[in-house]
């Protein structure tokens, strides 16, 4: 039994790492040049909620170091696409906003990948699609 779980273990994260290798490489090659998958997500993450946050608070929630983040943000803001200014409250902090440069960047980029990615939903099926969302979700959960 053991044999077979540890089996089943290796195949779920061999499945996971390519698909991940297989998404990343599409997504790289559609992406508008000089964007990279990081920056449209922090693009997309600070576009949705519409909100400023903390490079601390986008570090854990993308799960990568401090220092990772703050070299995606130095890039996203010297292509004038977030603006980072100082916490008014702790000056220790600082605050990362998205600009209307970065809102238009984050909507082409969107635009851009949007046929491939709903490519991947007709072909498997929307009832597919969803039923994976929970699954990996937990995946994502259990591993952060």
């Amino acid at each position: 039994m053991t044999q077979d779980k540890n089996a089943l273990a290796i195949l779920l994260f061999s499945e996971l790492l390519a698909a991940d290798h297989a998404v990343r490489g599409s997504l790289t090659k559609i992406l508008p040049k000089g964007m990279e998958i990081s920056h449209f997500s922090v693009l997309n993450v600070l576009a949705f909620k519409g909100e400023e946050s903390t490079p601390a608070k986008l570090a854990e929630r993308f799960n990568v170091t401090r220092g990772a983040m703050t070299n995606t943000l130095n890039k996203l803001q010297w292509a004038g696409y977030i603006h980072v200014r100082p916490d008014w409250d702790d000056a220790r902090r600082k605050i990362v906003q998205i600009s209307p440069a970065g809102r238009q960047a984050r909507d082409d980029a969107f635009a851009a990948i949007t046929p491939t990615i709903n490519k991947v939903v007709d072909d498997l099926g929307e009832e597919q699609a969803r039923a994976a969302l929970p699954i990996l979700r937990g995946i994502r959960k259990q591993l952060a």
